[in-house]
């Protein structure tokens, strides 16, 4: 286990500092209201703020009728084309889906049959890390964080680029395809390094097959016997398609796309993505979501009952139980209001392997947690609320009904969002030009300055 670094600075000298910066580093909640802020990017009905224009991917929740926000079933397309479209083709002719999102995203249009299959033979010549890549960049420096992890690899790729500062499209492509095709075996070395390291368990490395897909590749690399169903692989490959974009204001893209703006280079865009993703508010709902489905089967008696989990619900909600901040996770969305088409999706491709494998009771308490939050918000609150399960609330038990740990939940969604944030790199570096630069007011008064010996 490596050695944790000691901080030359006591705690007590830490609380005075904090206490100095919270002096000057408020805003008082009505000066944004004053100057017209919208805080979030959000504007006061909760929809966004209009920030950019892409060809990429559409995210549909609601229509603006009169001024008035109406909900609607959610719609999600990728360069035009529906995803309920995409994953019943797939799922239809028995294949995996989502090397072909990836080109897609990419190149905006969908890939003839020769075009795929030079899309997966380049993705599998590119899976490769650098030679003594894994043992000098992973192994030496082990990290408990998963995310932490590959956003470091990603930075540190840079030094293994013959030409990593050259923002010319052929080359940012060039980039883009062999991160997308790195992600898997950057994020099972990471966690088998971290398995050995901090847990103490055996650490195990497979060599990687060019003939499998995406998510083949990753439930071969996670697992010690390196064996999978097609069942299971096709169950992963849906979850990747999903994942791979959700529109250029999310967190993560426009952080990327902020990045990019600047002129930088493709591997300090990308670790924005993964810096933003890591975020709790962002793709770790997933986790919380399993949390809280653990504890409420473990604190209701009989989670298949309706009544039983609506009581526990209105607990949770109260703050008197979960983590107390009166939050039930999975529930809601930023623009989804009726219905999340990435829940039920998933929820519909899930429900068979659930039961297959023993987790119908998981499966059947997600579904009451689904029926139940909006009756018991509208209890709690006493407001009327749309609200629709998200697809968080289904992930994480698709993660658990396939056998990949908690540690990659979120590092998962990455792997898949990676296809996202390239497609809008190259976006921003072929249509915008300007650097992304909003304004922001200052609320400081103006002061006299003082020698140093009368302050």
């Amino acid at each position: 286990m490596p050695t944790n670094y000691i901080s030359p600075i006591s705690m007590d000298a830490l609380s005075n500092l904090c206490g100095e910066l919270d002096k000057n580093n408020s805003i008082k909640p009505a000066d944004y209201k004053k100057y017209q802020v919208k805080r979030g990017l959000r504007n006061s009905d909760g929809t966004g703020v209009m920030a950019g224009l892409t060809r990429i991917c559409s995210v549909e929740g609601y229509y603006i009728i009169d001024g008035e926000k109406v909900p609607k079933d959610g719609k999600l397309s990728y360069r035009g084309y529906d995803i309920n479209d995409i994953v019943k083709s797939v799922v239809k002719d028995d294949r995996f889906g989502f090397e072909e999102v990836v080109w897609l995203l990419l190149f905006g249009e969908l890939p003839t049959e020769q075009q795929l299959v030079s899309l997966m033979e380049v993705l599998a010549e590119c899976r490769e890390l650098p030679d003594e890549f894994i043992e000098d960049m992973i192994m030496k420096n082990p990290s408990k964080d998963i995310m932490n992890k590959m956003a470091r690899c990603v930075m540190i790729l840079y030094s293994f680029d013959e030409n990593p500062d050259d923002i010319s499209i052929p080359n940012v492509l060039r980039q883009s395809l062999q991160l997308i095709a790195q992600m898997p075996t950057i994020m099972n070395s990471a966690y088998q390094v971290k398995r050995r390291s901090f847990y103490n368990k055996t650490m195990f490395l497979h060599p990687i097959k060019k003939e499998h897909s995406t998510a083949e590749c990753i439930l071969y690399q996670l697992r010690a016997d390196k064996q999978f169903t097609r069942e299971e692989a096709k169950l992963l490959d849906i979850c990747l398609m999903l994942h791979a974009d959700h529109g250029g204001g999310n967190n993560s893209t426009f952080s990327t796309r902020v990045l990019t703006s600047s002129g930088t280079d493709t591997y300090s865009a990308i670790t924005a993505g993964f810096g933003s993703l890591k975020g709790p508010k962002h793709g770790g709902a997933n986790i919380r979501v399993a949390n809280q489905m653990n504890e409420i089967i473990a604190n209701v008696p009989d989670p298949t009952d309706k009544s039983q989990i609506k009581d526990y619900l209105v607990k949770i909600m109260n703050g008197e139980a979960g983590d107390g901040l009166g939050l039930i996770y999975g529930m809601g969305h930023a623009v989804y209001t009726k219905s999340d088409p990435r829940a039920v999706i998933l929820k519909e491709n899930a429900r068979k392997l659930a039961y297959e494998k023993g987790y119908e009771k998981e499966f059947v308490t997600l579904e009451n947690i689904e029926l139940l939050t909006p009756e018991v918000f509208a209890e709690v609150k006493g407001v009327e609320k749309t609200m629709c399960a998200n697809v968080d609330l289904y992930s994480g038990l698709v993660y658990k009904v396939l056998g990949i740990p908690e540690d990659l939940y979120t590092p998962l969604f990455a792997t898949a969002r990676i296809a996202g944030w390239c497609a809008h790199r190259l976006e921003e570096l072929t249509s915008n030009g300007k650097i992304i630069r909003p304004a922001y007011k200052s609320v400081s008064r103006a002061r006299e300055f003082k020698d140093l010996s009368n302050r």
